[in-house]
């Protein structure tokens, strides 16, 4: 034995020793050459139509559609919304507030949406919620068209908005892949991501025509009308009736049960934290674009707006991207080089003067958004069991809706002491040295590949 020992330690062994420690690793290689030629082989034969594969199943396709012109009715009252703000208030500190009122119910109560979509039936909950929020948009354009609107009813308004968002997020989020299925939930969440981009583009375009033509009244109206579209894709479904779900715990027991199964599983938390850092540090970066534009690229509102389109097609392409691929490439990959380009374009952007090179950057940096968006999502809904999805979808809303604020109130110090371009550049480094101590940890113990379904 203690032969054995000195011989590993200097580096001599028998053979037989040499080939069994050996034999692992060649294990190993070839499983990982093996794995690539499969990826490579897979890559070869992607074809444009798989970019739609979860539209094959008629529950997901209704939902799709009805989200389609949903979403563009959302970003048309976005942006008359923010319009009217500005053009009752002339205050810019009311836009900000009007915003933190929005998401602070989702900060407050999203952990309890998630809890009441494990709770309840999925669309029913979305049903309610969807239902909400259309009568909100026809109050809005009720308001508007009667000259009767004042920053007050738009501050309720856009709390009982956020309050049904709350809700809405953890329900719609969960419901993916009950109306797809594992498989194709990817291509779901990137299909779906894609439409969120395609809204964002197309949106307010139709709102500053809508609202030059025949004021901002419209817009609300026309959001409020693009709801029954989702509504009726929901009433399409063909779900089955599930039974009733154990509800012996009271609802706070209910909420802490699903807040401690995402303390425990270490994959989930690691995606979550390294999530929230991305919100704060990297996401923060859109804050700061007016200030961007003026005072280092020193442009005008139109060319502005073209950077901010530029960021939106970028990512609706990086959502398609995951849509077509996706399934096909490791998950390792797609998330550490989705989020690894979105921080060197965030980087590159810091340290350039041009605004073609801003305007490439923003869309690569787009593309690489949504790849790690999309992609993150995917890992962590096929990793949690199928009764704790709906409250780990609820701490995934309180992430994405909580750290945004957070994150526009760090770019804003930052930017205010050491300036714009600094703050970029330190919030894209944040990141990126997250995802190097989040990844490593978490796939330590794999050779390359994610599995899903595991605590790690």
């Amino acid at each position: 034995m203690r032969a054995r020992l000195d011989a590993a330690h200097d580096g001599t062994s028998t053979p037989m020793s040499a080939e069994h420690s050996m034999a692992p690793v060649h294990a190993a290689n070839a499983a990982e050459t093996a794995a690539g030629h499969a990826q490579a082989a897979d890559l070869g034969r992607i074809r444009v139509k798989d970019a739609f594969t979860s539209l094959r199943h008629r529950n997901f396709r209704v939902f799709f559609l009805g989200q389609l012109v949903s979403l563009t009715g959302t970003w048309m009252q976005n942006t008359a919304l923010s319009w009217l703000v500005y053009k009752l208030t002339g205050s810019k500190f009311l836009l900000g507030l009007v915003t933190a009122v929005g998401s602070a119910p989702m900060l407050l109560l999203s952990i309890l949406g998630g809890s009441v979509a494990d709770r309840y039936a999925k669309r029913d909950v979305l049903l309610c919620t969807q239902t909400c929020m259309m009568l909100v948009a026809f109050a809005f354009a009720w308001l508007v068209w009667r000259e009767h609107i004042t920053a007050a009813h738009v501050l309720v308004l856009s709390a009982l908005t956020g309050v049904a968002l709350a809700f809405d997020m953890p329900a719609r989020q969960a419901l993916m892949i009950e109306i797809t299925s594992r498989e194709d939930l990817m291509n779901a969440v990137s299909l779906n991501s894609s439409a969120v981009n395609a809204a964002r583009i197309v949106g307010p375009a139709l709102a500053g025509a809508l609202m030059a033509k025949a004021g901002a009244a419209i817009c609300f109206l026309l959001n409020g009308l693009s709801f029954i579209a989702v509504i009726a894709g929901l009433l399409l479904m063909q779900l089955p009736r599930l039974g009733r779900p154990n509800r012996h715990a009271s609802a706070l027991q209910h909420v802490l049960d699903g807040l401690s199964y995402v303390t425990r599983h270490a994959r989930v938390r690691r995606l979550l934290l390294l999530f929230a850092a991305v919100g704060v540090f990297g996401w923060s970066y859109s804050v700061l674009m007016p200030a961007f534009a003026t005072d280092v690229l020193q442009i005008d509102e139109a060319r502005f707006g073209l950077l901010l389109g530029a960021n939106g097609v970028g990512a609706m392409l990086g959502a398609l991207t995951v849509a077509v691929a996706g399934a096909r490439l490791r998950p390792r990959a797609l998330l550490l080089g989705g989020l690894g380009l979105f921080c060197a374009m965030l980087g590159a952007l810091s340290a350039t003067r041009s605004y073609i090179a801003a305007l490439v950057c923003l869309a690569i940096g787009g593309w690489g958004m949504l790849v790690y968006f999309s992609t993150t999502n995917t890992l962590i809904q096929t990793a949690v069991a199928d009764d704790m999805r709906g409250r780990v979808m609820g701490v995934w809303t309180l992430v994405f809706g909580g750290m945004m604020p957070l994150g526009g109130l760090q770019a804003g110090t930052v930017a205010e002491h050491l300036g714009v371009r600094r703050a970029i550049a330190l919030g894209a480094t944040v990141c990126a040295a997250a995802a190097l101590a989040v990844s490593r940890r978490l796939w330590q113990s794999e050779s390359g590949r994610l599995g899903c379904g595991t605590n790690g």
